[in-house]
């Protein structure tokens, strides 16, 4: 087991606050552009901030490599392409799902939805035949209690939000996308991984962007702010960082930094746009915490066999 770093903690919870206060930036850069818009334009620029660490990589030392060293740098970048472009096809799915909640919802609420993922990992692992210990389903009880209070005004069922759904629906393409990280990431290199998924993610908000959309330049320009923070902050360095940090803390503990992501959401939202959430909001936003932090030590916590 890694031997957890200060330095490493700082770091995540930097990064944390980074992804946490880029949902206000997205929900701001909403009012001026729209979603196809905002994430093509985000995620090239997340893709411009990592493309020469990945241009000194892979040319780092070529020139000492012999012919069958060649050929197999050669086959790994085939693969990290090829892995990257599906990731990015799942990226493209899950960060549009989520920018257009911002039409309906408000980003605490979106960030904590959002957040779900870590819940969704363990149950579409049971599709790999990869069994869920029986902590995972009682965080996934509290979590669907939690999205009950967060998300459904009084009981009333009539006032879901849609911005509600499609976050909930983004969680799950996250989740999947985690899913296929964990898969891809052995033996590749994770930046580089990030970078093609960024760049095809990226390619496709664009492609959309001009068929279902009507981009201006006046209307980038008024979303710039926006932009380049959820572009150059939380795709490009927060990314980076998130590698970074990882390297130095332990798994459960990097895990859990980076779930107050969702507390930086609602917090930033509250400070910046004077987002309050109500007293049935805060009950949500608790249980849901609650059940993400808890999934955590799932692996770790085991019933104790009886004895005869």
């Amino acid at each position: 087991m890694k031997k957890t770093q200060f330095k490493g903690v700082i770091i995540l919870f930097i990064t944390a606050f980074i992804w946490g206060s880029a949902f206000v930036a997205q929900s701001v850069g909403m009012d001026s552009v729209e979603a196809f818009t905002f994430n093509g334009i985000r995620t090239l620029m997340g893709a411009a901030v990592l493309l020469p660490i990945v241009a000194v990589r892979d040319f780092k030392g070529i020139k000492d490599l012999s012919s069958e060293e060649r050929e197999k740098r050669k086959a790994k970048s085939r693969a990290e392409w090829k892995n990257g472009f599906l990731l990015g096809l799942t990226l493209c799915v899950a960060s549009n799902l989520q920018q257009s909640a911002f039409n309906y919802s408000t980003p605490g609420k979106i960030a904590f939805i959002t957040a779900l993922y870590m819940l969704f990992v363990p149950l579409i692992g049971l599709f790999a035949g990869k069994k869920a210990p029986w902590l995972t389903w009682v965080c996934v009880a509290a979590g669907a209690v939690g999205l009950y209070f967060l998300s459904i005004p009084e009981g009333d069922f009539t006032g879901i939000n849609r911005g509600d759904l499609l976050s909930l629906l983004c969680a799950f393409f996250f989740a999947v996308q985690i899913t296929l990280v964990d898969r891809y990431t052995e033996n590749t290199d994770p930046v580089k991984l990030s970078f093609v998924q960024f760049l095809t993610a990226g390619s496709i908000s664009c492609v959309l962007m001009f068929i279902f959309e009507s981009p201006s330049v006046l209307a980038i320009n008024a979303a710039i702010i926006p932009l380049l923070y959820s572009g150059l902050l939380s795709c490009g360095i927060a990314y980076t960082f998130q590698v970074v940090g990882q390297k130095y803390t332990e798994p459960t503990l990097a895990s859990l930094i980076m779930c107050m992501e969702s507390v930086f959401g609602v917090l930033s939202a509250a400070v910046i746009l004077r987002q309050i959430p109500s007293g049935r909001e805060i009950i949500g936003c608790a249980l849901m915490f609650a059940a993400i932090i808890a999934a955590q030590f799932s692996d770790r916590v085991k019933i104790p066999k009886k004895r005869d």
